[in-house]
Parts: structure tokens; sequence; C-alpha cells
């Protein structure tokens, strides 16, 4: 027994170990996203699909399912407004129902859908934050009426914290690339402007609107416009 521990133990620090190669050291997001979720189903006792729900807004969609139980559940949610990943996005706790065959079990009418179109007989919601926005939540399912068990839960809330950092970091790097991107594009932009002033004795105003209308003209980035102005002007001087 003690052995099997042990194993079981090892695997699981596996598994977050491979999860924060992903997170940290890549930048496919949506890789990242697939791998919790299918670390769930096997870090979560009683979890046999799971999916990642993020809200933009008042819309709602699927970043990441193990499999098509997992979406047809999330699909049901987006449709009805209710269940466990919506109202763990809106409320603060998690949100459980671990044996929908009771007939007292929450989400009286996603639970006539789920049962009647799914395996699924048990299903947890865990609000995932973002700076303190409620941005996303782990959506976690069981086959068995009572699949999910004390230690599940608990299980599910470590998966869930990892979760946190995982977007965390997603979100964190995403503004790092944006801003850096966006202070390069100004930097040509800038230099463009700078060139066309001097060479047709424009004023900067003016040789903004040049860089426009090119960038209308040509259905094209102001910022790719910007660049191929000062690499035209890179290989004049060098020719």
């Amino acid at each position: 027994m003690a052995a099997g521990a042990d194993k079981a133990k090892q695997r699981s620090l596996e598994l977050f170990t491979q999860l924060g190669d992903l997170v940290y050291t890549g930048d496919d997001w949506t890789r990242a996203y697939d791998s919790v979720c299918r670390a769930a189903t096997t870090l979560v006792t009683g979890c046999d699909h799971a999916s990642l729900m993020l809200r933009h807004g008042d819309q709602w969609s699927t970043a990441a399912a193990t499999d098509d139980v997992a979406h047809t559940v999330d699909r049901l949610e987006r449709e009805l407004g209710a269940g466990p990943c919506v109202d763990a996005v809106l409320d603060a706790t998690p949100q459980l129902a671990p044996d929908l065959t009771e007939p007292d079990a929450p989400w009286p009418v996603l639970r006539e859908a789920v049962l009647r179109t799914t395996e699924v007989r048990g299903m947890l919601g865990f609000r995932i934050m973002h700076r303190q926005h409620k941005v996303a939540a782990l959506n976690l399912f069981s086959d068995r009426p009572g699949g999910f068990t004390d230690e599940g839960v608990e299980q599910a809330s470590i998966v869930a914290a990892f979760c946190t950092v995982a977007l965390q970091a997603a979100f964190d790097q995403e503004e790092v690339r944006t801003l850096r991107d966006g202070l390069a594009s100004n930097r040509e932009i800038g230099k463009a402007v700078g060139l066309l002033m001097a060479y047709h004795r424009i004023s900067d105003e003016e040789a903004f609107e040049i860089l426009r209308t090119t960038s209308n003209r040509l259905n094209a980035k102001l910022a790719t416009v910007a660049d191929q102005v000062v690499a035209g002007h890179r290989r004049q001087l060098n020719g």
C-alpha cells in the first residue's frame, strides 16, 4: 500500500513539473490549458472529464476540454446560463454536485439535460482568479454518482490553484509581449515619420498621414508600412 501511495505521489509531482514547464517556458497556452485538463483526470480521484471555460465580458468559451463529454456539458451550461462553472465564476466558493442522481441536486434544468445526454453523474466547479478578477473556471466531471470524495475535492482544489498560476503566467507574459511589440512598432513608426519629414520637407502630421494613407491603400498594418520605409532607407545607405 505504501509503495503504491509513493508511486502515485511521484506521478503527481512529475505531472506538475511537466505542467510547470509548459506554463513557464512555452508560448502555446492552449497546450498548457489542455494539459491542465488532462492532468485533472489523473490527479483528481473520481474525475473522468475536465474542461476550462473562460469568460470575456458576458461571453463564455471553452479554452480546453478532455473530450466531447466535457464540451457537451460546457455547451449546456452556456446555453442555460447556470451550472458549476458559471456559478463558480459568479460566486466566491467552489460549486459541488457530487451526485446528480439525487433529486435535490443543484441546477435542476442542467441536471436533467446532463443526465439525459451524457454519462456524467457528478460535477465540480472551481473559480480561477487573475488579479482579483473572475476570468475562468475549471470544470470536473465524474461518471459515477458520488465519485467525487472529500479527497477528490481537495485534490481538485490543488489543481485549480495551479491553473490559477498558469492563467496568471499566461496573462502576464501576453501583456509583456503586447507591450514589447507595441513599443517596437512605435519606434519604427517614429523612425519612418522622421525619414519622411526629412525627405519630403514636410511636418510630422503630414508624414504620418502619408503612412496612414499608404497603410489603408495596401490594407497593411501601419507598423508594417513603417518597417518598409525604414528598411528602404537602410538599403539606400548600404547600396
